[in-house]
């Protein structure tokens, strides 16, 4: 008997540490599962604005934490929380065209079709600018969303 609830427990553990690393793979958070760096992902698309949340209007979905400006933001979310979900999981939208999963800042990003799209920019790439250049928003959101079905259930 004693093997059996040892084997539960055990089997519990793994399969909690695989979701917890799930969310991980498919999500651009920080170790705290707060998504966006704590932007408010309701500015992005019903405002077209950066804005960092707070975190007093904070809401958990699918074990993913989201700030928000304001209580009114916050009940936008809580309605309907897929609309406001970050494309590939908030990681950059460029690099995940080119086939690899990179961090984002915030600031950069653009709204098409009722979605957003977050970017890499660092000193030496600004990967907005390069979606932008393509001109092809169609041709590369395409070929991201292949790389993202493999994407999406790989590690950092």
């Amino acid at each position: 008997m004693k093997i059996l609830k040892s084997l539960t427990v055990i089997v519990a553990l793994v399969f909690s540490t695989a979701l917890v690393a799930q969310d991980k793979m498919g999500n651009n958070i920080d170790n705290s599962n707060i998504a966006l760096a704590g932007y408010s992902p309701v500015s992005y698309l019903d405002l077209g604005l950066a804005q960092i949340g707070n975190k007093a209007f904070k809401s958990e979905y699918q074990k993913v934490v989201y700030y928000f400006t304001s209580a009114k933001q916050k009940a936008t979310f809580d309605k309907n929380p897929a609309k406001y979900l970050p494309q590939y999981g908030g990681f950059c939208a460029f690099g995940v065209y080119a086939g690899a999963k990179f961090r984002v800042d915030p600031n950069k990003f653009i709204v098409k079709n009722d979605k957003y799209y977050l970017y890499l920019n660092n000193l030496e790439l600004d990967a907005k600018q390069l979606w932008l250049a393509e001109n092809n928003h169609g041709k590369l959101k395409g070929v991201a969303d292949k790389n993202w079905n493999k994407l999406s259930k790989t590690h950092n």
